[in-house]
């Protein structure tokens, strides 16, 4: 069983940052992938950026050049440093653990983001 906790969000003017981090805790074995996923009120789930286990990164277009992936496996937690904000990334962030060779996915309970103009 695997649970992740997310944290570092809240409520930033445009243009600033926010760093969110995501702890997960349990039984963690083989490749994974960790992304962060957002959902904004009336819209579906998006993928906002996704990191390996080696540090490959894959970013959604609408975040490239402002936001940057990382981890630390052996604290097992990923992060997602937030720059530039714009109030259409207003969203709750949820984090997202696969476990490759299981096809399993975790989710967190979300952060919610506020960035006001």
């Amino acid at each position: 069983q695997v649970q992740l906790v997310e944290s570092g969000g809240g409520l930033v003017q445009a243009g600033g940052s926010l760093r969110l981090s995501c702890a997960a805790s349990g039984s963690i074995f083989g490749p994974t992938v960790m992304s962060w996923y957002r959902q904004a009120p009336g819209k579906q789930r998006e993928l906002v950026a996704s990191i390996t286990g080696g540090g490959s990164t894959n970013y959604a277009d609408s975040v490239k050049g402002r936001f940057t992936i990382s981890r630390d496996n052996a604290k097992k937690t990923v992060y997602l440093q937030m720059s530039s904000l714009k109030p259409e990334d207003t969203a709750v962030y949820i984090c997202n653990l696969k476990i490759i060779l299981r096809e399993y996915n975790y989710w967190g309970a979300g952060t919610q983001v506020t960035v006001s103009s």
